[in-house]
């Protein structure tokens, strides 16, 4: 009996709560927290995640798709609110979506093919005609992502990260989705805002990832089955359009795809506990400048939603607890770096690469530095993408730049058209290609070959090799040209004329790299001109010309199209030796210059000032300045004035107006500007020509089109247009 009594005892003992267990407060739910896909949206992320830390409600997991896995990842990788903010309000969006670096950072040879071959097209012939496979190859988006990840280098796992972390991206090969929850963080966020036609897919374990918002966009049950109990999904997706804006192919394009994504959003939707969709009006997925409202919108729609989420508030010392915890999981980035790996190249180029990047070693680490050194790098052409990552190898740390080399190309192919004109007779018309072999034979040389046919036409070819590692290069040359010219007499266009030349010759220079280049060399050619309409106010002559020339280029400006800082200079001195219609040698000295200074984000001023002599002796008719036609005294006619001496100057002001789709163009401008110039025989005799020009410039993929209006003092006037080509 006394057995069984004690026995009694202690199993009611051990069944029964005690006094400490019966007053613990139960666990709480573990919260995930679910952001969408949706662009510049996403932005109002950023506003509910700052008013979740403010009314101190924990977030255990994290998911997302494209933008919402970035927000994400910068709370999962331990940024508090101010940190995310500005992280985000330091990103240049107009720079992250561009197919390039920025012109700025472009070699001086890539500057030369944007200037004179515009069409934002550019194709290779490495395995056949082909292109890239998206607008964007994601080099700056994926620079952004790298200065995230830098810290989480070495973590394999996204729930080693502060908050355990996962993003969704799309199978392009299977049409399935892929969460990713491991590997490399960088690649995973390429991976996910790997927009389909926008960005180029990445390539993941033998497969490529997109955007995966194709297949799940509020991803909710992938944070249920990291263990959420309670989900808390932000719904930022493009509300379907009205029917209004279904009247166009781009608006009909943006509805099917919402409406092919719109019954998994539902399901998602449903899966979670409570839904915060900010009111975001007509704001669409490119509208980044509007981030500080966007970001309020996302505030204002947590407070909205305050009843549901604040019975998940954590006390203050809760709370404290909570960010101490995650804090002890957050990582410092390296401060220094004493190794360098290139990943991706071969023997030769991983060698020059690393002859580049190495003075990033051994002092302190600036990534806005080594971010700049890779957009120089990628400036020259060979690759679309390179990034960087931290490692730590037997106790150093190191820094690896992995890089990818373009698949379509070199050789590549580079596209122009030049319209322009002020009416049925002065209509010019010309197209052209250039085919550019790069690194040659592996030794960084180029072979660039080039056509245009239309009212000019040019055959010509150059080989650009650099002299070892040094800034000097021999470049020779050929060419074939055949223009059409007009010829007037006083103010009246009389005839027609043809301008042919046949020849060669030799350079030899000094490139800066990104901004100048001199070349001194010899040109030979054999020329021709001929009237072929009408009669022609020059000499028909034919023969030899063998030149001397001096020329210096540099270009500081930020577009090849419409600038809005920066100057460009052009000056060349040349020595004739003999040419036809002239019986002596002669020398030659012509600058021009072309300068914009802001004065604020949207508007520029503009200043132009050129000026040539032949000094005490008369040119041939090969080498006659000329002066007329659009932004060279735009009231006047192309080529209307020739002689052997003339200057010119211009001012002017152009404002931004309205941005175009990004896949369409950049920025449409309205500017005004006024002209004076002459040209002239006789120094004491000569006369100025003066034109005030009102017009509207759109940067677009085919180059910048200009359509503007001209009026002399005299009371001339012409309407101007062009296309491909302006200064």
């Amino acid at each position: 009996m006394t057995s069984r009594v004690l026995y009694a005892l202690l199993l009611i003992f051990a069944v029964a709560p005690t006094r400490a267990q019966q007053s613990a407060p139960p666990a709480r739910k573990r919260i995930g927290l679910v952001l969408s896909g949706g662009g510049a949206r996403g932005l109002a992320h950023l506003g509910v995640l700052r008013w979740l830390d403010e009314n101190r409600i924990p977030v255990d997991y994290i998911t997302g798709t494209s933008m919402g896995a970035l927000i994400g990842s910068l709370y999962a990788t331990g940024m508090d609110a101010a940190q995310r903010s500005q992280f985000i309000a330091a990103i240049d969006w107009d720079k992250a979506l561009q197919s390039e670096p920025a012109y700025r950072e472009l070699s001086f040879r890539r500057k030369e093919d944007r200037r004179n071959y515009e069409i934002g097209v550019r194709l290779g012939i490495k395995h056949g005609l082909a292109g890239p496979n998206g607008f964007s190859p994601g080099m700056e988006s994926g620079l952004v992502i790298d200065r995230i990840n830098f810290p989480y280098s070495s973590v394999d796992n996204f729930d080693d990260l502060p908050v355990p972390f996962r993003c969704v991206a799309t199978d392009m090969l299977r049409g399935t989705e892929v969460v990713l929850q491991d590997g490399s963080l960088s690649q995973a966020l390429r991976a996910t805002m790997a927009i389909p036609g926008v960005f180029t897919p990445v390539e993941w374990k033998g497969t490529l990832l997109s955007d995966g918002g194709l297949v799940d966009n509020i991803p909710t049950d992938v944070a249920r089955h990291m263990g959420a109990q309670v989900v808390i999904a932000v719904n930022v997706g493009t509300p379907l359009l009205d029917r209004e804006e279904l009247q166009s192919v781009s608006g009909v394009l943006v509805q099917s795809i919402a409406v092919m994504t719109l019954a998994n959003d539902q399901h998602a939707l449903a899966l979670s506990d409570i839904t915060i969709t900010p009111d975001l009006g007509k704001y669409g997925i490119f509208d980044f400048a509007s981030a500080q409202e966007i970001t309020r919108r996302g505030y204002a729609a947590a407070q909205a939603n305050a009843a549901k989420l604040l019975p998940y508030a954590l006390s203050e010392s809760e709370w404290q607890d909570y960010l101490a915890a995650r804090a002890t999981r957050k990582r410092q980035p390296e401060t220094r770096a004493h190794a360098l790996e290139v990943t991706g190249v071969q023997d030769d180029q991983r060698i020059r690469l690393q002859r580049r990047l190495r003075p990033v070693l051994g002092s302190d680490l600036n990534l806005s530095n080594l971010e700049r050194r890779l957009d120089y790098i990628a400036g020259d052409g060979l690759f679309d993408r390179l990034g960087y990552e931290g490692y730590v190898q037997n106790g150093v740390a190191g820094l690896r730049i992995p890089v990818h080399e373009k698949t379509y190309g070199p050789p590549f192919l580079d596209f122009a058209v030049d319209v322009s004109g002020s009416g049925v007779g002065a209509f010019n018309f010309t197209a052209g290609a250039r085919l550019t072999f790069m690194d040659v034979a592996r030794h960084g040389g180029e072979w660039r070959n080039q056509a245009t046919v239309g009212s000019s036409r040019l055959a010509a070819t150059e080989f650009y090799q650099p002299l070892g590692a040094s800034h000097f290069f021999v470049a020779p040359f050929a060419f074939a040209s055949k223009t059409a010219r007009n010829g007037f007499a006083q103010d009246q266009r009389v005839g027609l004329f043809d301008d042919e030349r046949a020849g060669g010759g030799l350079d030899v220079g000094f490139s800066s790299g990104r901004r100048s280049e001199l070349r001194f060399g010899y040109e030979l050619f054999h020329g021709n001109i001929a009237p072929t309409i009408g009669a022609s106010t020059l000499p028909s002559v034919n023969g030899t010309t063998g030149q001397l020339r001096l020329r210096f280029v540099y270009d500081g400006q930020d577009s090849p199209a419409v600038p809005s800082r920066g100057e460009r200079l052009v000056a060349t001195l040349s020595r004739t030796l003999q040419t036809p219609g002239s019986t002596t040698s002669f020398n030659q000295l012509q600058v021009d210059s072309l300068t914009f200074a802001p004065l604020s984000p949207k508007n520029s001023l503009f200043f132009g000032a050129s000026g040539g002599t032949t000094f005490h002796n008369d040119a041939g008719p090969f080498q006659l300045f000329s002066l007329g036609g659009p932004f060279r005294l735009g009231a006047y006619s192309t080529d209307e004035f020739l002689g052997n001496h003339f200057g010119y100057a211009s001012m002017g002001f152009r404002r931004e107006i309205y941005r175009l789709p990004p896949l369409v163009g950049n920025k449409v401008y309205w500017a005004s500007w006024l002209e004076a110039g002459t040209v002239f025989d006789d120094p004491s005799r000569f006369a100025v020509k003066s034109s005030l020009n009102l017009g509207i410039i759109a940067e677009t993929f085919v180059g910048p089109i200009a359509l503007s209006g001209a009026v002399s003092p005299t009371g001339k006037t012409k309407i101007n247009f062009s296309i491909g080509r302006l200064f």
